[in-house]
């Protein structure tokens, strides 16, 4: 433990650099730590060999290998990461980390579990993906040409077999941290381990309502995040189909992100506007430029973007599979939809009702307000002291 008795963390992210929730959460626990003057050692990849000192936290990154593969456009796994295990040793000996906190089965994940077991330090993992779903539903997409039934068994397996794999990995943790409450009771159950709940903040001031600038008076239905199958980005389509069919005036569909589905969108989405990856102020001008949020996924484990959205005063509609239904109360600060019908059909009730719009966009406002970065992360070293058992079980936030 430090001299304040805030224990010593080793951070091993799957994703940090990166443009998504994982990357975000990560880079907010290290500016947390670093502001509160917490000692953490960050490790992820990045440039390799690296190691650097601001405030109370070091970075140790490592660089990717010609063996590594996309998972993603911006994610991959590296098969050689095993060569990098001796200068994280290096790493940890020299920063004498109480715990390590891990983010998942990547190869950081796996590369952090490892140093755990061999330094028999007490581990934390936070669930942030739902990567069983995303391998079903790719796998679902890549056998399309096959029978429905057929595709479906496989799908099914798929997702089984991913599942019970990452339930292995997080039973290695002496606590668990999940982002929505039904996280936490299937961690619970499948682990037998203390499973926290671990929601996400927001940065308020950066995505605000007077961040809007555009007066063009086009309706924009908005979307940020990866354009994947796991996103189920298709149903921007009847959304499109549906605006043309209530003549509901000049609108567009402006999207924002990467990801393999961007084909498709734009050669099946009616007025659709793709403005690639955005960062920073350009994107929290962009989610305030937006009329309405329209987040489909039912594999998202919480929806930074759709807590981002509301942050800029914009209603959201969201599905009532995942962790976004847990952010958005139906008919309060948007809608929550259990078919695709009713989401189509909600994007369209609030083009048509501005007043409507304006107070569901207003009580998102409020809604986000209450989301603080520094709440969640609180929350975390009550975790890291409850593994240390240095402090009784209690829930991590609410």
């Amino acid at each position: 433990m430090s001299e304040s008795g805030v224990p010593r963390v080793a951070f091993f992210a799957d994703s940090f650099h990166e443009v998504n929730g994982v990357a975000l959460t990560s880079r907010s626990l290290e500016e947390f730590a670093r502001a509160r003057g917490y000692p953490m050692l960050s490790v992820h990849t990045g440039r390799g060999g690296t190691w650097a000192e601001s405030g109370s936290v070091a970075r140790c990154e490592v660089a990717m290998s010609a063996l590594s593969f996309g998972l993603e456009k911006d994610l991959r796994f590296d098969m050689a990461f095993p060569r990098h295990l001796g200068a994280v040793r290096r790493a940890m000996e020299r920063f004498k980390p109480d715990i390590v906190h891990i983010t998942g089965p990547s190869h950081i994940g796996i590369a952090g579990a490892i140093m755990a077991w061999r330094m028999k330090l007490p581990m934390v993992a936070s669930w942030h993906t739902n990567i069983h779903e995303y391998a079903g539903r790719r796998l679902a997409h890549v056998l399309s040409w096959m029978p429905g039934k057929a595709r479906e068994r496989l799908a099914r397996w798929s997702e089984d077999s991913s599942l019970d794999a990452a339930v292995r990995f997080y039973r290695l943790a002496r606590v668990t941290l999940a982002p929505n409450a039904e996280l936490v009771s299937m961690l619970e159950q499948r682990t037998g381990r203390p499973c926290r709940l671990m929601r996400r903040g927001v940065d308020a001031n950066l995505f605000h309502p007077g961040r809007r600038k555009r007066d063009d008076g086009d309706f924009v239905v908005g979307f940020v995040g990866r354009l994947s199958p796991e996103k189920s980005v298709r149903r921007l389509a009847p959304v499109a189909e549906a605006l043309e069919r209530a003549g509901a005036g000049p609108f567009r569909i402006e999207t924002a992100g990467h990801g393999g589905e961007l084909d498709w969108l734009v050669r099946n989405v009616p007025r659709l506007r793709h403005r690639g990856v955005l960062r920073g102020e350009l994107l929290a001008e962009a989610y305030a430029g937006f009329d309405v949020f329209a987040f489909p996924s039912e594999t998202d484990t919480y929806g930074n973007v759709v807590q981002e959205a509301m942050a800029s005063g914009v209603p959201c509609v969201v599905m009532a599979s995942g962790g976004p239904a847990s952010i958005v109360t139906d008919g309060r600060e948007g809608f929550v939809c259990s078919t695709e019908a009713r989401f189509v059909e909600s994007v369209v009730k609030l083009c048509l009702d501005p007043r409507l719009r304006r107070e569901m966009g207003e009580r998102a406002r409020r809604t986000a307000l209450e989301s603080s970065w520094d709440r969640v992360f609180e929350g975390v070293y009550a975790a890291y002291k409850e593994a240390l058992g240095a402090l009784s079980p209690a829930p991590v936030s609410s």
